[in-house]
C-alpha cells in the first residue's frame, strides 16, 4: 500500500513494514531534545534519574538558548542545576550559553539528519523537516519519560501535500511564502497533520526551506517535511557527512493525501503577518502607514546568515531611522563568526543596528528587547501573539529581513522594491 512520509518513518521507527494513519505507534527517537527547560523536565523524575539514569547518554540533546546569557540568579541557578544534570550524567551532546539557538545549533551539528526521528520540548522542532527529518514537538511530561525509556507512542497523522512551481522573484522571500500558506490554511488548518513539500524544491536554498519548516507548526502541523535532494546533501557535505551516513525517507509516488495547496512562486509577494495572529496575513503594499519602535531580525525562523546577508544589503550606506531600534541575532556562534569575516556586522552596527549574541531572548520576550505598552514591533520571529515579546499591551507584525530591513530605514513597515531598497 502506497505510503506517506510520515507513514514510512513511523513504520521504521516502529519496526513494522507499514502503518496506517490514526495507529498509534511505539517508537524509539534518534534524539531527544532539551533547553533551558531542562531543569522543570528532570525535577519531575528526580529520584527515578538517581535511581535509573538516563537512557542513553548521546540521547539527549541540551541547549542553552532561551535567556542566554542569564538574565537573573534565578535564570542563572536554572543554567547551574542543568550544567550539573549534564556531568551528572555525562550526556554528550550539551550546548552552554552562546552557541546558539537549538533549532540552528542541531542541523549545524549534523544532529538533525534525513531518515531521523527527533522530538523536543519546544514545539519548533518541527525545523529539522528541512532535511527529511520526522521533528516535532512534545510537552514536558513526555519528555521526561523519554529521558528514563527511551521511547513514546505517536499516532500516525494524515499528510497535506503542498505543490511548489517556478522561482521565488526578489522581493519576496521564503518567510513570505510560508506566511502566505498560514494565511490561506489558517492556524488551526494543519492540526495534528503533516506538510509535505513537493514540485521545484530545488528552487528554494537550505536556509530558505528551514525558514519554510519552521513555520509549519504555525498552522498547527504536526511536522513539515522536505525530501532530500542535491541540495540537502550539499548541505551535509559542507560538515563531511555523506550520504553513507543516513537512511532518507520519503513518500511513495502515489500515496494518500488529506488535501493537496498548489503554490506559483513566482506569484509571491512580501506579506505581514498583524497582530496577533500569524495567520491574519496582509500584502505589505496593502498596508497603511505604520509607525514602528522596534525591528528585529533573528530567531530560528531568520537568523541565518543568508537572512543577515540580506539585512546587509538593504541597510548598507543607509541608517537605522531615528525613534527605531534595530535588534539584529545571529542564531548560531557559527553564523556570527561568519558574519563578522564577511563585513556583514560591521555593515549592520554602522548602520546603527544593536547586535545581540545568539539565542532566544527577545522572541518569547524573557529578556534583550522587551516591548513597553503600546509600542509596536516588526519581526522576523515566528509568532506574534500578545504578549510574546514581554508585554501584552504592545503590537508585534511578523515579515521577512528584507521588509524589516526596509522598515528600519523608513520608520514604518515598508515594502523593498527592485532598484531602491
Amino acid at each position: 500500500m502506497p505510503q506517506t512520509f510520515a507513514q514510512k518513518i513511523l513504520a521504521v521507527k516502529s519496526g513494522r513494514s507499514s502503518v496506517q494513519t490514526g495507529q498509534i505507534v511505539t517508537v524509539k527517537p534518534d534524539h531527544l531534545l532539551m533547553h533551558d527547560n531542562t531543569a522543570a523536565i528532570i525535577q519531575k523524575i528526580e529520584d527515578e534519574l538517581k535511581s535509573c539514569g538516563v537512557s542513553d547518554p548521546d540521547f539527549p540533546i541540551v541547549v542553552l538558548d532561551h535567556i542566554s546569557p542569564a538574565c537573573s540568579e534565578k535564570t542563572a541557578a536554572n543554567h547551574q542545576k542543568i550544567r550539573s544534570f549534564v556531568q551528572t550524567h555525562r550526556l554528550n551532546n550539551f550546548f552552554d550559553v552562546g552557541e546558539g539557538i537549538c533549532h540552528q545549533v542541531l542541523p549545524e551539528r549534523g544532529i538533525a539528519r534525513p531518515g531521523r526521528l527527533i522530538l523536543g520540548s519546544d514545539s519548533h522542532t518541527c525545523t529539522y523537516g528541512a532535511v527529511g527529518a520526522f521533528s516535532t514537538g512534545i510537552d514536558r511530561t513526555e519528555a521526561a519519560a523519554l529521558l528514563l525509556t527511551g521511547e513514546t507512542w505517536l499516532k500516525v497523522p494524515e499528510t497535506i501535500r503542498i505543490d511548489l512551481t517556478g522561482s521565488l522573484v526578489r522581493p519576496a522571500s521564503a518567510k513570505d511564502l510560508v506566511l502566505q500558506i498560514i494565511g490561506d490554511m489558517g492556524a488551526d488548518g494543519a492540526n495534528y497533520l503533516a506538510l509535505e513539500f513537493h514540485g521545484d524544491i530545488e528552487n528554494l536554498t537550505m536556509d530558505e526551506r528551514f525558514t519554510i519548516a519552521n513555520l509549519g507548526v504555525e498552522m498547527g502541523a504536526k511536522i513539515a517535511v522536505f525530501p532530500m535532494d542535491h541540495t540537502t546533501q550539499t548541505f551535509f557535505n559542507s560538515m563531511h557527512i555523506n550520504a553513507r551516513d543516513f537512511e532518507p525517507v520519503w513518500a511513495d509516488r502515489d500515496a494518500v493525501y488529506k488535501k493537496v495547496f498548489k503554490y506559483d512562486l513566482s506569484k509571491i509577494q512580501p506579506v505581514a503577518a498583524l497582530p496577533h495572529r500569524v495567520d491574519n496575513v496582509k500584502p505589505v503594499a496593502d498596508l497603511p502607514d505604520i509607525k514602528i519602535d522596534q525591528c528585529f531580525i533573528g530567531t530560528c525562523a531568520n537568523g541565518r546568515l543568508s537572512d543577515l546577508r540580506e539585512a546587509a544589503r538593504i541597510l548598507k550606506g543607509r541608517k537605522v531611522s531615528s525613534g527605531v531600534r534595530l535588534l539584529v541575532l545571529p542564531a548560531s556562534r557559527t553564523i556570527l563568526i561568519e558574519a563578522v569575516k564577511e563585513g556583514l556586522i560591521n555593515i549592520l552596527l554602522e548602520s546603527g543596528a544593536v547586535i545581540l549574541p545568539p539565542g532566544c531572548g527577545p522572541c518569547l520576550g524573557a529578556h534583550q528587547g522587551v516591548l513597553a505598552p503600546g509600542e509596536i514591533c516588526l519581526s522576523t520571529s515566528n509568532r506574534n501573539f500578545r504578549g510574546r515579546m514581554g508585554c501584552r499591551d504592545a503590537e508585534i507584525y511578523l515579515a521577512s529581513p528584507a521588509v524589516t530591513a526596509a522598515s528600519a530605514i523608513t520608520g514604518n513597515i515598508t515594502c523593498p522594491e527592485k532598484g531602491d531598497l
